[in-house]
């Protein structure tokens, strides 16, 4: 079980400098005095330019991470550079000597809580309360450096350099090669009897929501309809576009939602990988583009690279149990 404290317990949260990018001189990365300029954006590890020093105003220092508490909330970058950020931008500075492998660890863990941030809501006065591992897992500490490298560009794959996913040498292939992909029930949950997740013949209800493992409510059985096969992916097309869940329940599902089936015999751990892994693909959907059409296309591994499999999935696992608070994980076990 992963001792999980608050971020407050390990890091100094400090509100950032708090600049207007509009207010300073751009430049070049390499010009002389030239510092990365950290917005609330998602891509690029936070950073939106690269400006002129000003005399009177002290960066962000080195090696910490920098948290957007609105706009992207918790996206969350490593800087191992000195920085000025903008509105809306913490910094966290470990309360001890950490390593970066440590750094990007939390970075990470901290940014697996974005789904609590829906609908506007900004982490300015929670983040100090967000629950992290008190320490990296010895399974992660031993990891090797090309999945130290995978959980790096996994924190900046929205950058929209889609190739820094690709793990080592590991070959793609279109999602439809791997999965068969069918729509879900396409129900509306207003025309189903809602009930407890303890009731009998209790069935989760999956709809397009980033939230709760794609559970928006339990409803009763109906007799005339099939429920969705347990061990399959299910993925919103609209919506939370691409929000992708492991469900070990049947289901049924709401509008423009579809269900993905292993061709193969996979693993738990290797479902919960493709998950995260078709999740990555979120910023090619920006502005209300769907993926009803192009889910089958997107590229993803053939199939897990062994050193992923034996330890980054093992850890991910855990870490998904301890701090996704996803009900339907917890009791896939």
């Amino acid at each position: 079980m992963i001792n999980l404290v608050p971020i407050k317990q390990l890091f100094t949260p400090v509100y950032g400098v708090n600049l207007e990018l509009v207010h300073l001189e751009e430049c070049k990365k390499n010009d002389l005095n030239s510092v990365r300029f950290i917005s609330r954006t998602e891509q690029n590890n936070g950073i939106s330019a690269y400006v002129k020093k000003v005399d009177d105003i002290v960066p962000n220092p080195a090696n910490t991470i920098s948290v957007a508490v609105s706009g992207s909330v918790l996206a969350s970058f490593y800087q191992d550079d000195e920085y000025y950020s903008g509105r809306d931008l913490y910094y966290l500075y470990p309360e001890r000597t950490m390593r970066k492998e440590e750094m990007l660890f939390y970075a990470y863990c901290i940014k697996l809580n974005k789904y609590k941030y829906n609908y506007g809501r900004a982490a300015n006065k929670t983040l100090k309360d967000i629950l992290i591992p008190a320490e990296m897992p010895m399974g992660f500490q031993n990891i090797s450096l090309t999945n130290k490298r995978l959980l790096q560009d996994h924190s900046t794959l929205n950058s929209g350099d889609y190739q820094s996913f690709q793990i080592a040498e590991t070959k793609t292939t279109p999602l439809i090669e791997l999965f068969t992909v069918e729509y879900g029930n396409s129900l509306e949950l207003i025309n189903l009897i809602q009930c407890k997740s303890t009731d009998n013949n209790a069935i989760p209800f999956i709809s397009r929501t980033e939230k709760n493992n794609g559970v928006s409510a339990y409803v009763e059985k109906e007799l005339d309809i099939d429920v969705n096969p347990v061990h399959t992916l299910s993925v919103a097309v609209g919506g939370s576009v691409l929000s992708t869940f492991y469900q070990p329940l049947p289901y049924y599902t709401g509008f423009h939602v579809l269900v993905l089936t292993p061709k193969h015999e996979m693993s738990v751990v290797e479902m919960l990988f493709y998950a995260q892994y078709i999740r990555a693909n979120k910023y090619k959907y920006n502005y209300g583009r769907q993926a009803n059409k192009t889910l089958k296309d997107i590229l993803i591994p053939i199939k897990i690279p062994i050193d992923t499999k034996n330890h980054f999935h093992s850890f991910y696992h855990r870490l998904l149990n301890s701090i996704s608070s996803t009900p339907l994980i917890n009791r896939g076990g």
